[in-house]
This record gives structure tokens, sequence and C-alpha cells, in this order.
């Protein structure tokens, strides 16, 4: 068993930060070390950004991003186009689209997927409140930004089906060939999905 080279507070610091996602023991203890040692510059402000955003982080109730106020900044922004809605299983899949610039329309976010094995049903999920947005007058379009998993696309067609009574048009994202990728490096799935999914030039 390896022996604690530092006192039980960076332990519990390094330990806390391997239990980040892409952080491992050993990354964790490289983070711990550049944090201590540019203790004035990032520790102390990192320490004080955490503490203020666990006193004022909220779950938007519109929506259900995570911002510092409800409703959220995204929900509040009148310059968006509020009859486009955007289904997304996470919030990090809400700020993956923000950051691609792609459409400037409104969010849900689900909560996750359905998944039996997991034990994940519809009561899980935060269906009902979608239901009630695409009511509303002026949604348009539902536009499903799930994964192509098998999870993922089972909730599409739940969701396609909770939504048909709706004068609202349904459409998901498309699946193939990604930007600048090269058919040998791709996977059979990928490349049939791209060939199904194929459109006029």
């Amino acid at each position: 068993m390896a022996q604690s080279v530092a006192g039980p507070e960076i332990e519990r610091l390094i330990q806390l930060l391997a239990r980040l996602p892409g952080l491992g023991p050993r990354s964790a203890r490289r983070a711990a070390l550049h944090l201590i040692k540019k203790r004035e510059t990032l520790l102390n402000p990192l320490s004080d950004a955490m503490r203020v955003a666990n006193e004022r982080i909220v779950v938007c109730s519109s929506c259900g991003n995570v911002d510092t106020s409800d409703p959220c900044t995204i929900c509040r922004d009148h310059r968006r186009d509020a009859s486009i809605l955007v289904v997304v299983e996470d919030v990090s899949d809400l700020w993956a689209l923000e950051r691609s610039g792609a459409i400037n329309a409104l969010y849900h976010v689900l909560g996750g997927v359905l998944s039996p094995l997991d034990g994940v049903r519809p009561e899980h999920l935060n269906l009902d409140r979608l239901v009630e947005r695409a009511s509303r007058p002026g949604v348009v379009e539902v536009i499903l930004a799930l994964s192509a998993t098998v999870d993922g696309q089972t909730t599409a067609h739940y969701v396609t089906d909770l939504l048909s009574h709706l004068p609202v048009k349904v459409t998901k994202l498309a699946h193939g060939v990604p930007v600048g990728g090269e058919l040998d490096y791709l996977d059979e799935g990928t490349l049939s999905a791209a060939i199904r999914q194929r459109t006029a030039f």
C-alpha cells in the first residue's frame, strides 16, 4: 500500500479531484500540486468561485438548465427563436450545442434517457414539462438532440409518440460522416446511418 506523501487535507483534495471526469489518481495529484503552487492566483480564486457557485446554482424550472437564476439566462433571452425546442439528455449536451452556435432556440433538458436496465423509466425524466412546453402556442418544431445509442433512440421514439397529438414537427439530429471525417476510419454503424440519411448535393 502506498504511503501518504502529504497531510490528510491535501490527500482529501487529491481524492476529490480524482472523482472529476477525465482525472485519475495521478492526474489529480498533478492538478492538486499545481493548485497548491499557484495558491494566490489559482487555488484561492477557485475556492471562492466554487463557494459562490455552490450557494447560488439553481436548476431552471422551465428548461432544466443549471444557472444562477431561475428562469435561466437562455430562457430569459428574448432574441431566441421560441418556436423551436431542442430536447437534450443532459446540461452538458445543451452547453455543447451552445458552444457550436448552430442554433438559437430554446432547450429542454430531460435529465437522462430511458434505460430499463438502469431502472430509468418515463416518470424519472422531465417529460411532463416537455409536453406542456411543446403545447404552447407558437411552438412549431421539437428537435430531438439525443445520443445515437440504443437508450437515446428509444427515448427519441418515446418522446415522438408522446408529442404525436400536438401540431408540432418532431425532428432529430442527422447521423453519419463527421465534418472532416475520412470514410476509412469510420465504424460500420456510422457509415450505414450516413448512407440511409443521404441528402441531395
